[in-house]
C-alpha cells in the first residue's frame, strides 16, 4: 500500500503542462474558474490542454466540494479522503486530509486513518460517513437503501447522503485521472536544505 500522509504532497505531471505564454484565449478562460479557486497548478495545467473538459469539471468539481449548504465540507473531505485512499491516489488523500484538519483542527482523525485505514475508530457519525464512502468506492453497484440508514442514524439527510455520494463520486474519477497523469512527489523544499 501506498504511504498515507496528511501533510500536502506535490504531484509532478508525467505530461508537459501547458505553457500560460503559449495559451490559447479559450484555455485561458477554462483556467479562470480553478478547483478550490486557488493558485493555477501542474495538474489544470495538464488539464488545460483540453479547455472544453476544464471547464466543465472545474465548476462541477466546485459545485460538489464547496457547496454553500447541505453535507458540511468537512464530511465531503472525509469521504473524498476514503475515496482517495482506497483508489490508491496518495496525492489526492494528502490533500483532503490537510484540509479536513484544517477544517476540523482534529489532526488526531486523520492519524487514525492514516494508521488504521478504513477500519479507523472513529466517531459514530465520522465512521458512518467512512464506512459509506469505502462502500461507495469498493462496490458502487452494491449501494442500496440500507446503506442509508446508518447515516441517517447518525442524522443525515437526504440531500447530505446526496452530496456525500457526489463527492465520492468525483473522486472516482479524479483519482484514476489524476494517477494516469502523473504521480505524487515530496514537497519541494524551500530555502537551503543544508
Amino acid at each position: 500500500m501506498r504511504d498515507f500522509t496528511h501533510g500536502e504532497l506535490d504531484w509532478r505531471p508525467w505530461l508537459a503542462p501547458l505553457d500560460l505564454n503559449t495559451a490559447t484565449e479559450q484555455q485561458l478562460v477554462a483556467l479562470k474558474v480553478t478547483p478550490s479557486n486557488r493558485t493555477v497548478g501542474a495538474y489544470s495545467l495538464v488539464l488545460a490542454h483540453d479547455p472544453e473538459a476544464l471547464a466543465e469539471r472545474s465548476p462541477l468539481y466546485n459545485g460538489i466540494m464547496f457547496g454553500p449548504r447541505g453535507l458540511p465540507r468537512a464530511d465531503r473531505e472525509l469521504g473524498a479522503v476514503a475515496a482517495s485512499r482506497i483508489n490508491g491516489c496518495a496525492y489526492c488523500a494528502s490533500v483532503h486530509a490537510l484540509r479536513f484538519t484544517q477544517l476540523t483542527k482534529e489532526p488526531e482523525v486523520m492519524e487514525r486513518i492514516q494508521r488504521d485505514g478504513i477500519d479507523a475508530a472513529l466517531d459514530p457519525r465520522r465512521k458512518a460517513v467512512l464506512d459509506y464512502a469505502a462502500k461507495l468506492t469498493r462496490d458502487p453497484v452494491a449501494i442500496g437503501p440500507a446503506d442509508a440508514s446508518p447515516l441517517r442514524a447518525q442524522g443525515l439527510s437526504d440531500l447530505e447522503i446526496l452530496d456525500l455520494t457526489h463527492a465520492v463520486a468525483m473522486f472516482a474519477w479524479a483519482n484514476r485521472l489524476m494517477q494516469t497523469l502523473g504521480e505524487p512527489a515530496a514537497p519541494a523544499r524551500k530555502g537551503n536544505p543544508l
